[in-house]
C-alpha cells in the first residue's frame, strides 16, 4: 500500500465516521420533531401521498436480512421511487444501532413485534422545517456519492 492509498483510506474512514455521526444526530433530532416515518409499508404509503415532504430515505439491513427476497424487492421499488422524485437515499447496516438511537425495544412488554426499522423516512414539514447541520451533511454526502456514480451510498453504523 502506498502512502497516498493509506492517507486516502484514512480520510475516507474519517469522512464515513463523520457522516455516521451526522446521521445519528439527524435521526434523534427528527424523532424529537416528529419528522420520522418508520417501516417499509408506512414509508411507501407516505411517499405515495406526499413525496415532497421526504428529505431522506434510509434503508437498513443486517447480514441476516440479505436473503430476505421480499425486503430486497421492497428496497428496489423504494429506491426507484426515490430516484424518480429526487429523494436522497442511504443504505445502512446496523439495525440494532438504529433501535438504540430511536429507543426501540426489541420486544415490548406484551410480547408484540418491534417496529420495522428496515425503512425510515426523514420528512420536512412546511410548517416547521427541519433545520440542522446534520441534514445538510447527509445531503452533501449523498450528492457527492451520486457524482461518483454511487447512486445509493452505503454506511455502516457502529453499536454505541
Amino acid at each position: 500500500m502506498t502512502l497516498e492509498e493509506l492517507v486516502g483510506s484514512n480520510s475516507t474512514e474519517k469522512k464515513m465516521e463523520t457522516v455516521s455521526q451526522a446521521l445519528e444526530e439527524l435521526l434523534v433530532a427528527a424523532q424529537r420533531q416528529d419528522c420520522l416515518t418508520v417501516g417499509v409499508y408506512e414509508s411507501a404509503k407516505l411517499m405515495n401521498v406526499d413525496p415532497d415532504s421526504v428529505v431522506l430515505c434510509l434503508l437498513a439491513t443486517d447480514e441476516e436480512d440479505e436473503d430476505d427476497i421480499a425486503l430486497q424487492i421492497h428496497f428496489t421499488l423504494l429506491q426507484a421511487f426515490c430516484c424518480d422524485n429526487d429523494i436522497n437515499i442511504l443504505r445502512v447496516s446496523g439495525v440494532r444501532r438504529l433501535a438504540q438511537l430511536l429507543e426501540e425495544d426489541t420486544e415490548d412488554s406484551n410480547g408484540n413485534e418491534p417496529r420495522d426499522l428496515h425503512c425510515i423516512l426523514v420528512t420536512n414539514s412546511t410548517v416547521q422545517p427541519l433545520q440542522c447541520q446534520a441534514l445538510q451533511n447527509i445531503s452533501s454526502f449523498c450528492e457527492e456519492s451520486r457524482c461518483g456514480n454511487q447512486w445509493v451510498p452505503f454506511l455502516e453504523l457502529q453499536d454505541g
